[in-house]
């Protein structure tokens, strides 16, 4: 990480110490992002985060992290240093409380200092009508696409949405949910990456006061939350096999009850769930079962990847572009070369590796013109992903054996940033990022950085 504090400075000139330094950093992160302190207050918040939820950085920072300090999250990491998953509900950042998917980490600055890092997405979406999701396209594939969505909104059948990771699987279950007519319901997201053992029934179906430890109240779940709405179980195939019996009887008998709960509460909720693994072959493994599997699938759709809509490229990228200008307050244009480099590439990671893409190159461009210099697209050693070979001076190297979580994948880039603005001077760039230059060689060894 690349903050350094002194302990001695005063609280309020630390924070903006902080807050200046993360900057650059920050606004490399696509989703709304809050860092901590050991006080457990907020020291800096990314752009994302003010544009999200409507204010501004001198309304947050300096607040205490949590609307209360029992049971908090953050104090817990402070504690074990164990990232965490979840969804929790805050008013810390909104007008009124809502429920938000948070990930949480440890970060370390170089004097050794501890900060969280925590991302924050809205587990129910606004109902607003122009926040609703936009599906964009012009091929065959997108318009075949588009069609099977609206067929499947026309019905309260449950939907089966099957493709590769990054082929924009949330957007196409809220897109169908906008369309049907559950429409002035919740659209409820359920990430089953995170529902372990220990967390499914309390956070699907809720808990009671003192069911368990920590339990200091009561709380809905997310399929009570659902209710005359959508609930969407993205990454279903992660779901443990010991928990899917619950939700296929919660499906099938439309009843549940909360954890420590004697009373049978009942919820009319329409099912779309996603996955990119092949739940017919989990199936034939015994990993997943054969009931929920037909449960789930009563509609399936395949989503497309993006390299079989190339034509579609030139109106994602004018629109992921058009987006980044709003959050910058600045306006990116692209060059033709640089949208042919794009044209050329495969996108294994589809959508979401596009709007990584341009999300690093919009932070590297000079006059806010991006070109095809900017354009670093990195490399996989076990998968052709490109029609010709990338081009860039410098890339963080990232192998399925080898991965980067997101944290690191965000230094990469903003390391890369400073690699290309002070081309390659290591002590230009050691004294922005304010750490020394032993310090910097480590990083870009770690990170392969030239």
């Amino acid at each position: 990480m690349v903050v350094r504090l002194k302990a001695s400075e005063p609280l309020e000139k630390t924070m903006q110490k902080t807050s200046f330094t993360l900057e650059t950093l920050l606004e490399t992160h696509d989703l709304p992002f809050v860092i901590i302190n050991a006080d457990l207050k907020i020291v800096a918040i990314n752009r994302a985060c003010e544009t999200q939820f409507s204010i501004s950085r001198d309304q947050v920072v300096g607040k205490p992290c949590c609307d209360a300090q029992d049971g908090c999250r953050h104090q817990r990491l402070f504690q074990k240093l164990e990232p965490y998953s979840g969804i929790f509900a805050s008013n810390l950042l909104t007008s009124e409380q809502a429920f938000f998917r948070s990930h949480g980490y440890p970060l370390l600055d170089a004097d050794g200092t501890l900060y969280i890092g925590e991302t924050l997405a809205y587990a129910t979406p606004s109902t607003s009508a122009s926040d609703g999701p936009k599906m964009l396209g012009e091929s065959p594939v997108f318009h075949k696409l588009k069609t099977k969505l609206l067929q499947a909104a026309n019905t309260l059948a449950p939907v089966f949405l099957a493709g590769e990771t990054g082929t924009g699987k949330e957007l196409a279950a809220e897109f169908v949910h906008r369309h049907s007519k559950l429409a002035q319901g919740e659209f409820v997201i359920v990430d089953c990456t995170i529902l372990g053992e220990n967390l499914f029934e309390s956070e699907l179906f809720g808990h009671e006061k003192g069911s368990f430890t920590g339990a200091a109240s009561s709380k809905k779940g997310l399929y009570e939350i659902a209710n005359n709405g959508t609930l969407f179980l993205d990454e279903v195939g992660e779901l443990p096999l010991s928990q899917q019996p619950k939700l296929l009887r919660a499906l099938e008998s439309g009843t549940f009850r909360r954890v420590g709960g004697t009373t049978a509460l009942s919820s009319k909720v329409r099912i779309i769930s996603a996955t990119n693994r092949n739940l017919a072959e989990m199936v034939k493994a015994g990993t997943f079962r054969e009931d929920l599997f037909y449960r789930l699938s009563v509609f399936p759709i395949e989503m497309p990847p993006l390299r079989d809509r190339r034509q579609d490229m030139p109106i994602l990228v004018e629109h992921l572009l058009e987006q980044m200008s709003a959050r910058d307050g600045q306006r990116y244009t692209l060059s033709k070369e640089a949208l042919m480099k794009l044209m050329h590439h495969l996108w294994p990671g589809n959508i979401r590796e596009l709007r990584n893409c341009l999300q690093l190159a919009t932070g590297l461009c000079s006059n806010y013109q991006i070109t095809e210099k900017e354009i670093l697209i990195m490399r996989r050693s076990n998968r052709t992903s490109e029609i010709r070979p990338p081009e860039s001076p410098v890339r963080p190297l990232q192998t399925h054996d080898n991965p980067m979580d997101p944290l690191e994948q965000i230094e990469a880039n903003f390391l890369n940033s400073l690699i290309n603005k002070y081309n390659g001077n290591r002590k230009q760039i050691a004294n922005e990022m304010n750490v020394s230059e032993r310090t910097l060689y480590r990083k870009l060894s770690r990170f392969n950085l030239n």
